[in-house]
């Protein structure tokens, strides 16, 4: 685990549904990373010059009011996930979207694909696409919600400092195999990812620095923050719409 050093700001979001949300700001070899938690699986990542925007759902935000984004990503199709409206009002000369497959098919504009595994690097920040599915939680014609090798979370290398978004899925065998992780969020809202007992033991498998669990639904976030307790993971609790 490389060594990490955060602060949490007191800055304010409002978002149109929203409680304001706290950012975070974390250091890196590139410089000051700040993560603002929009709501739901939504956030905005600044690092320098460069804006990211992963997730982008106009319920939990007004995109109109936020700054341009250089890098979009999407991890899959679902509307709250993968929103054309918001999109839209992202879009501007020279933004990458980054994407899913199902994603991009849909997309009015361009996008580039990544499959599980692949990786690309924009703008000097490092993107890897992990898998992200459904093992238990199935549809009631038995189909998962997330099916395997279908969507993304997103691995982001920002100089020194490793960012884990992990999108909707289930604690899978796959987060085993992530290493040096900084700062990672997990969904924890049923019945499409997993509850907060489950996120709080992959929590313990990728042995983050610190750990923001995000996607958050009817659960209740302080359940992972308490189960957590008696190790150095530092949980962050955030009340998300």
């Amino acid at each position: 685990m490389r060594a990490l050093r955060t602060v949490l700001l007191g800055a304010l979001l409002v978002a149109p549904t929203a409680l304001a949300q706290e950012a975070l700001r974390f250091d890196s070899s590139l410089g000051e990373v700040v993560v603002y938690p929009l709501g739901h699986a939504s956030l905005r990542i600044e690092t320098g010059e460069v804006v990211i925007q992963v997730d982008p759902w106009s319920d939990v935000a007004d995109y109109a009011m936020q700054p341009a984004a250089d890098l979009v990503l999407v991890t899959h199709d679902h509307p709250d996930h993968f929103d054309p409206a918001a999109l839209e009002q992202l879009m501007g000369e020279g933004t990458v979207f980054v994407m899913d497959s199902h994603s991009a098919e849909q997309f009015a504009g361009e996008a580039m694909v990544l499959a599980n595994g692949e990786s690309v690097e924009v703008m000097g920040v490092t993107v890897t696409a992990v898998p992200a599915y459904n093992v238990q939680r199935m549809r009631d014609d038995g189909e998962p919600f997330h099916a395997q090798g279908d969507y993304n979370g997103y691995l982001l290398d920002i100089g020194d400092l490793r960012l884990f978004v992990a999108g909707d899925t289930e604690c899978v065998p796959e987060m085993a195999e992530l290493t040096e992780v900084d700062v990672a969020f997990l969904p924890i809202n049923l019945p499409f990812t997993m509850p907060p007992e489950e996120a709080a033991a992959c929590f313990r498998t990728i042995a983050p620095a610190v750990a923001v669990p995000y996607h958050q639904g009817e659960s209740d976030p302080q359940v992972v923050a308490d189960m957590l307790a008696d190790t150095e993971i530092d949980v962050r609790v955030l009340q998300l719409p």
